[in-house]
């Protein structure tokens, strides 16, 4: 490298801070394939950080195949493949990145409805009722039904029959669920917001028992239609408490979504 780095923020997580630094350079070509990294003493010294903070920015290079680790050796730069799709965590933390996930949802769960509303079983249509059965049942006991709500659109999701599709719900779970922690303790706090959110769920499972995949697709993309409604409803109370405070699993996972 030309230069060394320059101290990182203590605004942001420093191994973040250091890694993005690194990840820049090399996927400018700056540090280019089979170049040997700087030892940990080096960089902790150029980034002004503890080496265990260099220690975990490695870790996320490598997780992302930027960088090898050789015994005895060092690390060494590999050559850069695609630029990942990535989901800043920090970001989501936000009330814009929440209705951001939401977004993403209406996108997927349209398919997913839809393609069940093709391929159920009636073993399929029986696990769905049965998981929305599961969400009224957590709400009468006084929990706020996050679980279950998840449970029952990944129900869905089996019943679409696409292992692919299921596969990126899960690797997405994280988000998904932390944004539904906010829109369902949004939801909780008005009578009409959780009437509504139960007739959705009757509606979507409705369309696919009956085999109407267009119905079904129909009534989830407005599911989350409403459900962006109801965040933009929510008042600056909620945002600055339970918001806030609910939206804390998004940012404690430190290592970024990578497709």
């Amino acid at each position: 490298m030309s230069s060394p780095f320059s101290a990182v923020k203590p605004s942001a997580k420093l191994s973040d801070q250091v890694a993005s630094a690194l990840e820049a350079e090399i996927r400018a070509g700056r540090i280019q394939a089979a170049q040997k990294l700087p030892t940990e003493a080096v960089l902790a010294q150029q980034f002004q950080v503890s080496r265990t903070v260099v220690r975990e920015a490695i870790s996320r290079l490598k997780s992302l195949g930027l960088v090898d680790s050789r015994q005895g050796s060092g690390v060494y730069v590999l050559a850069p493949g695609i630029e990942p799709l990535q989901f800043d965590v920090p970001l989501a933390a936000s009330r814009e990145a929440v209705m951001q996930i939401v977004e993403v949802r209406r996108a997927l769960e349209a398919e997913v409805a839809e393609l069940a509303a093709l391929r159920r079983t009636d073993e399929d249509i029986v696990a769905i009722r049965a998981a929305m059965q599961r969400i009224a049942d957590a709400v009468r006991a006084g929990r706020d039904g996050v679980e279950e709500d998840v449970l029952f659109h990944r129900a869905i999701a089996q019943a679409a029959g696409n292992p692919f599709m299921i596969s990126t719900l899960d690797y997405l779970a994280q988000f998904l669920k932390g944004a539904t922690l906010v829109t369902r303790a949004n939801e909780a706090r008005r009578e009409d917001f959780a009437d509504a959110v139960t007739h959705e769920h009757t509606q979507i499972v409705r369309a696919i028992e009956a085999g109407d995949p267009v119905a079904a697709r129909a009534a989830a993309a407005q599911h989350m239609k409403n459900a962006l409604v109801r965040i933009e409803q929510a008042d600056l109370t909620f945002w600055a408490q339970d918001g806030a405070r609910l939206a804390q699993p998004l940012v404690a996972a430190s290592a970024p979504l990578v497709f």
